[in-house]
Order: C-alpha cells, then structure tokens, then sequence
C-alpha cells in the first residue's frame, strides 16, 4: 500500500512539471510569432501629387470692419423713459431700441382730436346750408349775398378742418417717433444715453454694427493693384480664429490711393455665419494675379504643422516617411508646395495625424 501511494505522488508531480513546461513553451511560442508580425497596419487615404499651371499670388495683412454700421438717432426730442439694450446685445430689425415720454404730446392730441371733430360737425352744417342756398339760389329765391356768405363759409371751415387733421395727423407721427427702432439687424457697439436723461432732436441713441458680412480693406502696391481682377475671390485667414481660410471676394478696387506709399486701397466682402469675425480683427489676405506658374499641388489635408515647420508622409511600398515642405500658394483647397515631392507621388490625406516614420500603412480605397 505504500508502494502504490508513493508511485500516485510521483506521477502526480511529474504532470505538474509537464504542464508547467508546456505551458512556458506556449508563452514563449506566442511571444515570437507576435514579434514576428508587429503592430497592425494603420488604415489612410492618400492623394496623387500633382504639376499643374497656377496663378501667382500675395498675401497683405488688412483689418475687417463691419459690412454696415449706424449711428442711430431719435428723431425728436425727449426724456428716455425706457432702454432695453446694452452694448453687445444682438436686435433683430425694428427690436425697440429706446422709448421717449409722450405723455404731453398724447394730451395735445386729444385736444387736438375734440377741435377736429367740432370742426367736422360745423362742416356737415355748412355743407348742408350751402346746399340748400344753391337750390334756393338756383330759382332767384336767395340773394346773392347770402349764398356767397354760405360758400365762403363752408370753404373757411374745410381749411380748419384739414389744418386740424395735419395737426392731428402730425401728433400721431412724434408720438410714434418715440419710439426708435433698429433700422436693421445687428449688434449694439456703443450706448449713448440712459433712462431719465434728455435726447435732442437727432440725438444719438445707440451705434449699430452689422456683421453679418464683413469687409476687409487692404493697401495694395500699386505695380500689384494693376494685376487684380475686379470680382475674383480672394482667400482670408483670421489667425486669432483658425489657420484655415475664409472664401471672400473683392468688392471693389478703390481708384484713389495714397501719394506717399503708393498703394491703393482694396476692398472685399466676407460672409461671416455665426458671427466669430468681429470688427478690428486682423486678416491675412491672399490675392490671386495675373500670369501663371508651374506649382506641385498637394490636398491642404496633406500638410501637418510640427513646430515651425510642415511636412507631409510620402508612402512608399506601403511604408510612410515624413518630408518637410515649404507652402508657397493656395489654390481651392489645395496647397502649391516646395520639398523633395515629384509628380505622381503619392502623401497621406487622412489618418496622418499620429505616423510615425517607416510605419506600415494599409491604403483605403476613396
């Protein structure tokens, strides 16, 4: 019975020792194939390199304003008696922007309305009279006299009666100019008075900006002002924003310029959704000019910023490697670059935020 016992204990230990050896051995084993196969590809898309003709362009810095902007002013005088806005409030057009005390204009117009009316009532009796004296007059019933009187009579007390009426009609309109309404839509920049004070006829109320559009003027020299095209779109970036850019036109190209620095001032139109451009801010403007270039263009997506420097990851044998590029024009989305690229190369366009230098790809089909 001992003998068997120790034999049960022994092979007990020797199946311990076994599968613990087996075991190291599948550690090991999946340790080396995992070495051998190394992390997954990185999924991208990529983009050909391309050698196209492209315009010439320059960039000046300019400053944007607001599109429209107004100087609000009451058109009559009065005490404020009601003002709901402050600076930076947004208003909608005809949004009430200050209320006036009417209360001694109200009190004319009701007298002046009682005088109307008894007017009107004195009228229909005149009318009525002359009436009657022209059928008298008509028969020789009437001296004349008497119907001249009634004439001259019922024409006094029409003119008393319209006189009245622009009276009236007058009170109405001060007291509705009370009121002064935002002429347009847009933000408040500046308050000019507040409740209790005194307004004078076209006092200042409120300064109105609208920057639903945005214009920004920029000082062109004046051998580059000759080479833009009225109309052409221009590309804007507000670097306090984003370093992407802004579609604009030119507006106008100003025919008067500055005797000194010989430039010409430039104007162009912005549209500005959400309102994140606001007036003063500084804008980077690139103008396309006249003549062409030969330009290798590469998707703007293609580019990242490191640092100082940019640089896109050329893919070569389903492996990436970074190379520095300078830009030196924007077209359409699309950027006019300097580097060691050549047409029909082809750079990373999405998934190139965190490559890294040698790595596998696996390239997306579009």
């Amino acid at each position: 019975m001992l003998k068997i016992g120790l034999n049960l204990y022994n092979l007990r230990w020797l199946f311990i020792i076994v599968f613990i050896m087996f075991f190291a051995s599948s550690i090991s084993l999946g340790s080396d194939i995992s070495k051998q196969q190394g992390p997954p590809p990185v999924p991208v898309r990529v983009a050909i390199v391309e050698k196209k003709m492209v315009s010439n362009q320059l960039s000046l810095v300019g400053t944007t304003e607001a599109i429209a902007g107004s100087t609000v002013a009451a058109e009559v005088s009065g005490i404020v008696e009601y003002y709901p806005v402050k600076e930076g409030d947004f208003v909608k057009k005809d949004a009430l922007l200050v209320r006036l005390r009417s209360t001694e204009l109200k009190l004319r117009l009701k007298g002046a309305i009682a005088a109307r009316e008894r007017i009107r009532a004195n009228l229909k009796n005149a009318e009525k009279e002359l009436s009657r004296f022209s059928k008298l007059k008509d028969t020789d019933s009437i001296a004349a006299r008497q119907y001249d009187e009634a004439l001259y009579n019922h024409k006094a007390l029409l003119q008393e009666f319209l006189q009245k009426e622009a009276e009236v009609d007058r009170l109405e309109y001060e007291i509705e100019q009370k009121e002064v309404v935002a002429p347009f839509s847009g933000f408040i920049a500046e308050e000019y008075t507040q409740v209790g004070e005194w307004i004078d006829n076209g006092g200042p109320v409120v300064r109105l900006v609208d920057l639903k559009q945005i214009r920004i003027t920029v000082d062109v020299p004046e051998r580059y002002v000759v080479m833009l095209s009225p109309q052409s779109e221009v590309m804007v970036m507000i670097k306090s924003l984003t370093n992407n850019f802004f579609s604009g036109r030119i507006y106008a190209v100003l025919p008067y310029g500055d005797r000194n620095a010989r430039t010409f001032p430039v104007r162009i139109n912005l549209d500005n959704p959400g309102y994140k451009i606001k007036s003063g801010m500084e804008a980077i403007v690139t103008f396309n000019l006249t003549g062409a270039k030969s330009a290798l263009l590469i998707p703007k997506d293609a580019v990242i910023t490191a640092g100082t420097s940019r640089l896109v990851f050329l893919l070569s044998d389903n492996k990436v490697m970074p190379v520095n590029v300078e830009i030196v024009g924007y077209y359409d989305g699309n950027v006019a670059v300097k580097g060691e690229l050549k047409p029909g190369d082809k750079v990373v366009i999405r998934g190139n935020e965190r490559l890294m230098p040698g790595q596998t790809v696996l390239v997306l089909e579009k």
